[in-house]
């Protein structure tokens, strides 16, 4: 009977080592992933031209966040069909940590949306929020138009004859215009390029009449004596700090909400949580840096971080935007 008391005790106690052993097993390995950290270079995909605004913004937070990710952060840009290309790229790259890359919202969304898409809003993880940018109408510095009313006014008068350029069909600049035209209650025609630096560039050569874009992109254009553009009008529920003098199209009767675009980081769908914690942790750490801010102010960039799961509710916010409201001002475009 002892006999049988003492094999029973010791397999209790053995049972009990074992269990401890994969507990502690367990926990060993969960601290093991929370410690990742890149053992290499990362690309980070732009899906637009070098020179573009989302890539001088991206090349900024980059350049600033090498000493917090601790490897380099190599920008690829794959520009072509309105952000598709570089978009479909990162969806499909291996979910290892070592792609991540960089969305613009809602332009994202509205092409995710789009039919035989080959991306949808759970092709990615959300990292982090960079930068909220408000958008704006603008015009070239010697056009006849002085305001916005009197662009508008002109329009009615004149249908179908004023072009605007845009970043592409559907594209958040795009959507821009749409916005102020449906609102506006005038014609005119989209002259789709391939992305905002293209856009820009029509405009100043004088290939369209006026543009919608966002404030960062086109502030180095209308400030000082040899202003290339003029500000029109903000797409903002209030007048912005830096431009008083400039009106929101709400207060002219047209469109009464904030519009703009979100540039956010981003990895590809399957990417494990500790590899997005690691980057949404240093990005946090980058955007908080005081010489980051100073880089970005001095480049006109408006930050504005967002957590990961922040950012996932934008995007989600953003598929309804385009379902409800995108959606419906390109029927009769």
């Amino acid at each position: 009977m002892k006999l049988k008391k003492w094999l029973a005790a010791s397999a209790i106690c053995a049972l009990a080592l074992a269990v401890g052993a994969c507990g502690g097993g367990k926990k060993t390995q969960q601290k093991a992933a929370g410690d990742w950290k890149p053992t290499k270079d990362i690309k980070v995909i732009v899906a637009y031209k070098a020179g573009s605004g989302t890539d001088t913004g991206a090349r900024v937070l980059c350049k600033d966040a090498e000493k917090f990710v601790g490897k380099t952060l190599i920008i690829e840009n794959k520009p072509g069909a309105d952000g598709k290309i570089g978009w479909t790229e990162l969806s499909k790259a291996k979910p290892d940590g070592y792609t991540i890359g960089f969305i613009n919202l809602p332009t994202y969304t509205t092409l995710a949306l789009a039919k035989n898409a080959s991306f949808d809003d759970k092709s990615i993880v959300p990292i982090c929020n960079h930068l909220k940018e408000t958008g704006v109408v603008v015009v070239r510095k010697d056009s006849q138009f002085n305001s916005l009313k009197d662009l508008v006014e002109y329009a009615k008068a004149h249908p179908g004859e004023l072009k605007a350029s845009t970043n592409g069909v559907q594209a958040s600049n795009h959507t821009a215009a749409q916005l102020l035209s449906t609102t506006a209650k005038f014609k005119y025609n989209a002259v789709p390029y391939g992305g905002t630096a293209d856009q820009l560039l029509a405009l100043r050569q004088g290939e369209v009449d006026f543009s919608c874009a966002k404030l960062g992109d086109v502030e180095p254009l209308i400030r000082g004596n040899n202003a290339a553009l003029k500000l029109l009008g903000v797409f903002s529920e209030k007048r912005l700090d830096s431009y008083k003098d400039v009106p929101t199209l709400g207060e002219l009767g047209y469109y009464n909400k904030w519009y703009g675009s979100a540039r956010a980081l981003v990895a590809p769908k399957g990417t494990p949580e500790n590899i997005i914690k690691f980057y949404e942790d240093a990005f946090k750490m980058t955007m908080t840096d005081e010489q980051t801010i100073r880089d970005h102010k001095n480049a006109g960039l408006e930050l504005h971080y967002m957590d990961s799961k922040e950012l996932g509710k934008l995007i989600q916010d953003q598929m309804t935007f385009c379902k409800d409201v995108v959606s419906k001002l390109y029927k009769d475009a």
